[in-house]
């Protein structure tokens, strides 16, 4: 049966005009996911995924891979039913009504903002740590200077920005692969191939892998953003969902490889101790298959290049969030300006740049609360999807295909809420917060004679 969903309609059967510059195809789209994600993503939280998973941190990932499957399944299905930029927001509030589409968007929010400004920091601390002469706040003048000027001046210069930064993180990419099999296959630091990552029987828990899939899950976080662009691809909502469906398992591929390698690195060992030997975990290990050099370029490609190469996505994702918010004037209505030359959402970019400084002041020395933070802003935000799904699709269109439009969601929700109940108290308390935040908005437009405007 088809549905009005499977016609991929353009934006004016929205109510739109069509404003941003179409210009993306899927091949962008695809760069600028896995620019988002990183490839090189778990190097920075190699030592606490390890701690976590007990020593089997590739099988966390390959775990990984079945969760978000899910979550990728229900982005690709709204995307070819909603090719619009707000993503989540649009798609709950479209679906299940204006009060869904605001807490959907404000989860999300939590997720968008945050993330340049934990991205801006975990660089500077990377690059402080090979040249600490210099202060953390020039690395991050510049960062904003270099990021402002690339998403301001057009989509594309964005894409290709990223599309640079990517192409270093796989040339290291691959100097890991090789050193790490030769050196696996030459014993370096006891190193030798087995399949203890992978499964380990004996440290072996459900509850254990989930604990470690809650903080790996911002290895995976960034595939999402590729549904921000929707009116900026050349074929909408097909081009993202065709890109959506590449990335993922392309990206898991890169994480397992990786992380297996690392792991063999570590004969014996289930935990590291507490401080630099976790934290710095994935830097210390590139200097054990490579020396010096390789361990700079550990800290420089998965360190610096990596959590800035994510700055600059999420800005450009926030930035678009914020545009389609406030077009349905759900957020102030000069956030959906677009200059009238590059054909971006000006006016959203550069509140989101000041809004990562302010959280940076607030966050400098609490970079793991701004992690958790994130997580469960991102995590609440893949459950308003799966939700957004069976509405659409099962409850408004009565579509049968009760395998792909209820089932399928209704596992992904499920996986979502586990790791969520999994995550650490203060995640979750930081994360209520938030959502009260958002509730007591609403509270406050209601009792003002007002209502959530409803994008429809």
């Amino acid at each position: 049966m088809d549905t009005p969903a499977a016609a991929n309609p353009g934006l004016e059967a929205f109510g739109y005009k069509q404003e941003l510059k179409r210009s993306l195809r899927v091949r962008d789209l695809f760069a600028y996911g896995l620019a988002m994600v990183s490839p090189i993503a778990p190097i920075a939280v190699f030592g606490f995924v390890f701690n976590a998973s007990r020593g089997m941190v590739p099988l966390v990932y390959i775990i990984g891979l079945v969760a978000m499957a899910f979550t990728a399944w229900s982005y690709i299905a709204m995307a070819k039913a909603m090719p619009v930029a707000g993503s989540v927001y649009t798609y709950a509030g479209r679906s299940m009504g204006p009060t869904a589409g605001f807490l959907a968007g404000w989860a999300m929010l939590l997720d968008y903002m945050l993330v340049p400004s934990l991205m801006y920091l975990m660089t500077a601390v990377a690059l402080a740590a090979i040249i600490p002469g210099v202060p953390k706040w020039v690395w991050i003048a510049g960062m904003l200077a270099v990021n402002g000027a690339a998403n301001l001046t057009g989509i594309e210069n964005t894409t290709r920005l990223s599309f640079i930064l990517t192409v270093f993180q796989v040339v290291y990419f691959v100097a890991l692969l090789l050193l790490g099999v030769n050196g696996a296959l030459n014993g370096v630091n006891g190193a030798h191939f087995t399949t203890l990552p992978l499964f380990n029987p004996e440290m072996f828990s459900v509850a254990t892998m989930f604990s470690a899939l809650s903080i790996a899950v911002l290895s995976f976080l960034g595939f999402d953003a590729i549904s921000t662009l929707a009116e900026e691809a050349k074929d909408s909502g097909r081009a993202v969902a065709k890109a959506t469906a590449l990335l993922l398992p392309v990206a898991t591929l890169l994480f397992v490889i990786q992380t297996y390698l690392m792991c063999l690195f570590l004969p014996g060992l289930t935990e590291l101790p507490a401080g630099e030997a976790t934290d710095a975990a994935g830097y210390t290990i590139g200097g054990l298959m490579g020396g010096t050099p390789m361990k700079i370029a550990a800290s420089l490609m998965g360190g610096a290049f990596a959590t800035f190469l994510s700055a600059v996505t999420a800005q450009a994702a926030a930035a678009r969030l914020m545009f389609g918010m406030a077009r349905d004037r759900k957020l102030p209505a000069f956030l959906a300006h677009v200059s009238p030359g590059r054909k971006v959402p000006d006016r959203a970019l550069i509140l989101s740049m000041l809004i990562a400084v302010g959280l940076m002041a607030v966050f400098g020395d609490r970079i793991d609360t701004l992690a958790s933070m994130v997580n469960f802003g991102a995590l609440t935000g893949f459950i308003f999807v799966h939700l957004s799904v069976i509405a659409h699709y099962t409850v408004k269109n009565k579509d049968r295909r009760w395998g792909r439009y209820l089932v399928a969601p209704v596992i992904g929700l499920s996986i979502i809420a586990y790791v969520l109940w999994n995550m650490d108290v203060l995640a979750k308390t930081a994360g209520l917060g938030w959502l009260a935040a958002g509730v007591i908005i609403l509270i406050a437009v209601r009792l003002a004679g007002g209502k959530p405007v409803s994008p429809l």
